[in-house]
């Protein structure tokens, strides 16, 4: 017997074992005969031996009753069933046989449950394995209870009798900054349905082969597209894809635009009614009436007259097939390029997703049986690219570039769509103050009347002027000047685009780099203004390991200035006022030319703008921001080092209800406020003395810095007082591919500089938009950091000739020459890695206008600085609001 068994209660007089023996004793020392031997019935298994007829039929009652609790208890350890000894186990019989075993069994019953889990009578891992039964009990009940939910979601959701409000177009009204109506603008008269059969069987059969090729053949869903949408929403993904063109027509027609569950659920059981209320025609063009086609075109009669100028009926094969390659997403299919929402989205990037897919869709439709070889060789033969752009009612003069730049902000600081957005509705409150848009635009119309002759003239052919204008310590864009004008079909918003590289107004983020953290040899100590480098033409740049960068063929690498005057060492304020531009080269260097990016970036430029390649050219303006950012940046001086990013909305509503998200940027400390400071009053000097002169006909306290870039391809002047900066761009673009053109020679004049027409436009504009004011001036510079000569700079002595070129008056020669005086040296032979470095040196010699301005070393092509994929200067990245135009 296990030790571990219950034993029970001993009977009197010595228990069984002296039963037995007293059995034995009474038969006269006789060996007792086995059980049945006798035929006697008590010798049998069915009488009752606890104390005559035997051990064993009380020994299986109690394993019976042991087994019954344990099944009862459901736990414990199992232990294994013992046969009873001697045979098959006990049998029912004898007197007591039946009520003593299994009375105990019953007295314990086992307990049935509902879901038998964790499994009763299994022990270990088995206790934990589900059995089949309740697998499949489950199974039926789960997809039994997903039947009741889809049943009863049908029956509840009805097909409602009227279109979404946002199915039908409105405008959207934009403000200026007083609450005055601006314009009200949208896709109001740019929509109109038209009947299946003005629509052509090539415009039907294209979106049903690239989007829905069951479309005659399903239900109008599509369960495992809905499958992969609700996974890819659960993962934050795009969620689109999971359509049939029914549920599009839905979705279009009765619902909103929002992602989420319900509406993906309440889409697909309208989409079953649909689909068993309207044939297969009426969806078909309920969808292609519906349907966004990007330039505020709804509808494939608005999207014909849009992209083609003709009725949809008349569309041809290859132009159904753009259409439908539109509706994939007009921001990256549209040719014409939405690189302001998008720096992805540029011209060339467009046209290059857009033909893969006309090509594709056009593919299909052959595979498809639709088109025959002969008008499928016919259709993709050439590629029917769309005509431009137009303006729309409204949208003439400088409007245009006001509402594009607000829509960007709010595109851009929402989760608004662009499609959501041009269905109307929503009116927007901007920054702009309507007397100072109006002033710069007649600011840059007067000089360039005075200064430019388009039609005598071919140099003064294909010149343009972008703006802006920012208020210090808020960010709001009060002014902005974004060219001639869409109704002239200039549809590029100048002041807000990249790729016109901002020449040595980059100076001052080089300044106050140095005079924050100083430079390798100062333990970071902050450089003095006033401190000396040498600014002669042709310089070897110092690395900071005393070695000189190379150039490409290993000879090394030389900085020019505009001019060849030796201009010796001279102080960095000096060499700011004459924009020369050696001295900031090799300061960039020993600061550090991460530490300047950094700098430029706390000020606001955008760190997209920036070229990526730290060479010793960055110091010289090959960055190309945007005019708002530059006004911005330039703002930050102006306020003492606070910096707030541009905006140009303040509020924004839907159907009168607020929309969240539009507060005033948060204002930040960019910089120190005495290296801010101290950067405003040596650009005071840049207008006083140096190449900013012309600004001197404000008759108030302001500071600026002209910029100009090699081969004069553009010219800019930004400026400051403490309540207005603003910066002006002039350059020469080529109408077909958008790059960049030598000013030299426009406007009559040798070369264009950023002391010149940009000076004059800047004056012009703030003199109106000032008036009234009060001259609040700056605050006083402190002096900063210590006087640190560049290395090999002369030691101070009582010598009068220690910096000859801080007193000299006179010119170098009687006719300084505008260029240096030997022939400049090709790009591959003088710049190499680093650009060509023609930037710098003072024309007249400190008199006069203070020299010429100069400017950044080659201005890099579209392709490396545009970060849209290869675009040029007419299409950046957008700016503040569409990306890194900055």
């Amino acid at each position: 017997m296990s030790e571990h068994r219950r034993k029970p209660p001993q009977p009197q007089g010595g228990g069984r074992a002296a039963a037995r023996r007293g059995q034995s004793g009474s038969s006269s020392g006789r060996r007792a005969a086995p059980r049945g031997a006798t035929g006697s019935p008590s010798d049998s298994y069915g009488s009752d031996s606890y104390g005559s007829g035997g051990e064993e039929r009380v020994y299986g009652s109690r394993a019976e009753a042991r087994r019954a609790a344990q099944r009862s208890a459901g736990g414990g350890r199992r232990r294994a069933a013992e046969p009873p000894r001697g045979g098959r186990g006990a049998a029912p019989g004898g007197p007591h046989g039946p009520g003593r075993g299994r009375g105990r069994a019953a007295a314990v019953p086992d307990k049935k449950r509902l879901i038998d889990y964790p499994r009763a009578g299994k022990y270990g891992w088995q206790r934990w394995l589900p059995s089949w039964k309740l697998v499949s009990g489950l199974c039926i009940g789960f997809f039994g209870s997903l039947v009741a939910v889809a049943g009863i979601g049908y029956a509840m959701v009805g097909v409602p009798n009227e279109e979404n409000a946002a199915a039908l177009s409105q405008n959207n009204v934009y403000y200026w900054s007083n609450g005055q109506q601006m314009v009200a603008t949208g896709s109001g008269q740019n929509r109109q349905n038209v009947t299946i059969d003005r629509i052509p069987k090539a415009m039907q059969q294209a979106v049903i082969s690239a989007e829905n090729k069951s479309f005659y053949q399903d239900s109008g869903v599509d369960p495992m597209g809905i499958a992969r949408a609700l996974a890819n929403m659960a993962r934050g993904g795009d969620t689109q894809g999971g359509s049939t063109i029914t549920q599009q027509f839905v979705k279009n027609t009765y619902l909103s635009q929002e992602q989420t569950v319900s509406r993906k659920f309440k889409e697909m059981f309208i989409s079953i009614k649909v689909g068993t209320k309207l044939s297969k025609e009426e969806i078909l063009q309920g969808y292609l009436n519906t349907s966004y086609y990007g330039r505020g075109a709804y509808g494939i009669q608005a999207a014909a007259q849009t992209y083609y100028g003709k009725d949809a009926y008349k569309l041809e094969p290859s132009e159904c097939a753009f259409l439908a390659a539109l509706l994939k997403g007009p921001t990256y299919y549209d040719p014409a390029g939405n690189a302001s929402l998008d720096p992805a989205a540029s011209e060339k990037a467009n046209t290059k997703r857009s033909k893969e897919r006309w090509a594709w869709i056009l593919e299909q439709m052959h595979n498809d049986n639709k088109l025959t070889d002969a008008e499928y060789q016919k259709a993709i033969r050439e590629y029917p690219m769309p005509q431009g752009r137009k303006a729309t009612k409204g949208m003439s003069g400088q409007i245009s570039y006001l509402v594009d730049t607000a829509k960007k902000y709010v595109l851009n600081h929402s989760d608004i769509t662009e499609a959501q957005f041009d269905q109307g509705g929503y009116q927007i409150k901007t920054t702009f103050e309507k007397s100072k848009v109006e002033a710069l635009a007649k600011a840059v119309k007067k000089i360039e009347k005075e200064k430019l002759d388009p039609k005598n003239r071919e140099l003064d052919k294909h010149v343009q002027f972008g703006a802006a204008s920012v208020k210090p310590k808020d960010g709001a864009i009060v002014a902005l000047y974004g060219g001639s004008g869409y109704e002239n079909g200039h549809f590029n918003n100048n002041a807000d685009t990249s790729g016109v590289p901002v020449g040595s107004t980059w100076k001052p983020f080089v300044l106050a780099a140095a005079m924050e953290h100083g430079t390798y040899r100062s333990d970071g100590v902050g450089v003095s203004p006033l401190s000396k480098y040498n600014g002669d033409d042709d310089l070897k740049i110092r690395k900071p390991d005393g070695t000189y960068y190379l150039r490409k063929d290993n000879s090394v690498f030389r900085q020019q200035n505009e001019s060849d005057r030796p201009w010796g060492y001279i102080t960095l304020r000096k060499a700011m006022e004459q924009s020369v531009n050696t001295p900031f080269v090799q300061l960039g260097v020993d600061v550090g030319m991460a530490r300047v990016r950094e700098v430029a970036k706390r000020s606001g430029i955008l760190d997209q703008s920036m070229v990526q390649e730290l060479n010793p050219s960055f110091a010289l303006g090959t960055s190309t921001p945007s005019a708002i950012r530059m006004a911005d940046a330039y703002a930050t001086f102006a306020a003492s080092g606070k910096q707030a990013a541009p905006y140009s909305v303040t509020s924004v509503k839907f159907n009168g209800q607020e929309i969240e998200g539009f507060d005033k940027p948060r204002i930040t400390q960019a910089m120190p406020e005495n290296v801010a400071n101290n950067v405003t009053d040596v650009l005071e000097n840049v207008i006083q003395n140096g190449t900013g002169t012309k600004a001197l006909a404000l008759g108030r306290t302001a500071a600026g810095k002209t910029g100009t870039t090699d081969e004069n391809k553009s010219a800019w002047f930004v400026g400051y007082t403490q309540q207005l900066s603003t910066s002006v761009a002039m350059f020469r673009e080529d109408p077909k591919s958008a790059k960049l053109l030598s000013m030299n020679g426009t406007a009559g004049e040798k070369s264009i500089h950023g002391g010149d027409v940009p000076t004059l436009v800047w004056t012009e504009f703030m003199k109106t938009a000032l008036k009234g004011e009060p001259d609040l001036g700056f605050p006083d510079a402190e002096p900063i950091g210590d006087v640190q000569d560049d290395v090999g700079a002369p030691s101070p002595t009582p010598t009068p000739s220690v910096e000859p070129s801080e007193t000299v008056t006179e010119t170098p020669s009687a006719t300084p020459s505008e260029t240096p005086t030997s022939p400049s040296p090709s790009p591959s032979d003088t710049c190499g890695f680093f650009g060509c470095e023609a930037d710098g040196g003072a024309q007249n010699g400190g008199t006069g206008n203070g020299g010429t301005d100069g400017g950044a070393s080659t201005e890099p092509s579209p392709t490396d600085t545009n970060l849209d994929g290869g675009n040029t200067r007419g299409n950046g990245n957008g700016g503040i609001f569409g990306g890194p135009a900055g």
